[in-house]
């Protein structure tokens, strides 16, 4: 079980970030369809995507070339599962 709490706080700061994660443990997605699916702007999931993606938290990953600009396909990585696991198992969300 993941212990670090630094990372799990920062999750839970921003609704958005749980918004992201949530869908995201169902299946991998474009930022539009997290928007739609979630019901929030695409600026706000671009903006938690960056977060949870950077190389400190590695919550999400992206899974097409870099390179690509439309349609980019993002997916929950095992960090990021345990992270939601535990935000789970701790009543947190």
């Amino acid at each position: 079980m993941i212990e670090d709490w630094d990372t799990i706080s920062f999750v839970i700061r921003s609704q958005y970030r749980v918004d992201v994660l949530s869908r995201l443990v169902e299946g991998p997605a474009t930022p539009s369809r997290i928007a739609t699916d979630e019901g929030i702007a695409i600026a706000h999931v671009s903006r938690a995507l960056s977060g949870l993606r950077d190389d400190e938290r590695g919550m999400v990953e992206l899974l097409v070339s870099e390179d690509q600009k439309k349609g980019r396909v993002y997916g929950i990585t095992e960090k990021g599962e345990a992270v939601w696991e535990r935000l789970e198992a701790e009543n947190m969300l």
